[in-house]
């Protein structure tokens, strides 16, 4: 009675303190760095901390609620799951509807909430991917029956996102889909070849405007265009030298003085390193790196591979947006406006994130309790096996 408590009341643990302790060090660096632009903007140096704590009470209560919805429920869910992300995509491009920032149309404003629909469409995809891929291991090598139909809708997606455009996301949607076909065994030679179309279609698309090239290709040469495209890695680049290895200091930053734009958003990584230096920095990616094994360690352990490939590709969302936001906030990629997660302020980003480690804890606790079935069963056997010799002497006296 005891054993069988144990299984239902499971929770990972590890997971879930990890993931708060990256969430409220966010909460404490976006009050940091944003507290003088709450201050100029909204005569109130708390509005983006209180607005982040907002979102995350709301994030937390979902992550309790999907952490134990049964995550296979979501095989049946996932064609509701595709319509209903297009059609968010949809409406946002509707005149009126779509909010509209720095000439991007990505948000939607609901009851004072800003709304970004590509953030839902992120784990929608994923959901998708490893429901299709799990029903075609028989033939998943095959490239138009196996390989090529679910990423139809994937290739949607992707439009939809770039007509608002949002290059970062698209882009990241595109990669998570080719590591889950390639968890769920596709051919590499298949996977090659639509990387390599995906590579040309993007080269094309940066040619096709002056401005989208100087936007992909600026943070080589950030100082020859330090007024223009280069202006808010310099900056960066600033923040970092301050840090050095042991930082200026909690809240002591210049940089987010009005120097850096989106200190409190994209930048973020930049005033931690100013403020708390390489150790801060090197805190936050152990942390980050705990998460994903944990939920790789998560993905290997699960039998099923629905459930495996779902927690693959979240591993593989997660890890793939840490690396877009810290490579432009270096300089070794360009900047897409990818925040980074649990840290950056946003409240889509951080109720998906949340939502996406709700499932995956899920999925930790459905393994969790199989595995000790299948050790309460061997156990089981075992004693019964060492009871048989006992029985067959005393039924031959």
């Amino acid at each position: 009675m005891e054993e069988e408590k144990q299984r239902k009341l499971y929770i990972d643990w590890y997971l879930i303190v990890s993931i708060s302790f990256l969430a409220l060090f966010g909460l404490v660096m976006i009050y940091s760095a944003s507290f003088v632009q709450g201050y100029e903007r909204y005569s109130n140096i708390t509005h983006f901390f209180d607005r982040q704590l907002q979102w995350l009470i709301i994030s937390a209560i979902l992550f309790t609620v999907f952490m134990f919805f049964p995550y296979r429920h979501y095989r049946k869910l996932s064609p509701f799951i595709v319509l209903g992300s297009i059609f968010l995509l949809l409406i946002i491009l509707i005149p009126g509807v779509g909010h509209d920032v720095n000439g991007a149309t990505r948000w939607i404003n609901i009851a004072g909430f800003t709304i970004q629909p590509s953030e839902f469409v992120k784990i929608g995809s994923i959901i998708y991917l490893a429901y299709v891929y799990s029903r075609k291991q028989s033939y998943i090598n095959k490239f138009f029956k196996g390989v090529m139909p679910p990423l139809i809708v994937v290739i949607v997606f992707f439009i939809l996102i770039m007509m608002q455009p949002d290059l970062g996301t698209a882009t990241s949607i595109v990669l998570v889909a080719g590591l889950i076909a390639f968890c769920s065994g596709a051919r590499m030679l298949h996977l090659i070849s639509l990387g390599s179309l995906a590579g040309w279609a993007l080269y094309h698309y940066a040619h096709s405007a002056p401005y989208r090239l100087n936007r992909l290709v600026g943070h080589r040469n950030p100082f020859e265009l330090e007024q223009t495209e280069g202006f808010q890695l310099v900056q960066s680049y600033i923040a970092i030298a301050h840090g050095g290895v042991s930082g200026a200091g909690l809240g002591q930053s210049v940089q987010k003085l009005f120097y850096l734009p989106e200190a409190h958003t994209d930048f973020i990584l930049a005033i931690i390193s100013e403020e708390l230096g390489l150790l801060g920095i090197a805190a936050v990616f152990i942390l980050m790196f705990f998460v994903i094994g944990r939920g790789v360690l998560i993905g290997t352990r699960c039998r099923d591979t629905f459930g495996s490939l779902l927690a693959f590709g979240i591993v593989f969302q997660l890890g793939i947006q840490m690396i877009f936001n810290a490579g432009a906030v270096n300089g070794i990629l360009p900047i897409t406006g990818i925040p980074f997660p649990f840290l950056s302020y946003g409240g889509s980003s951080l109720m998906i994130t949340f939502i996406s480690m709700g499932i995956l804890a899920n999925i930790s606790r459905r393994t969790e309790r199989e595995r000790q079935e299948r050790r309460s069963d061997e156990r089981h056997f075992s004693m019964e096996e060492r009871k048989t010799p006992f029985r067959k002497a005393a039924s031959s006296k």
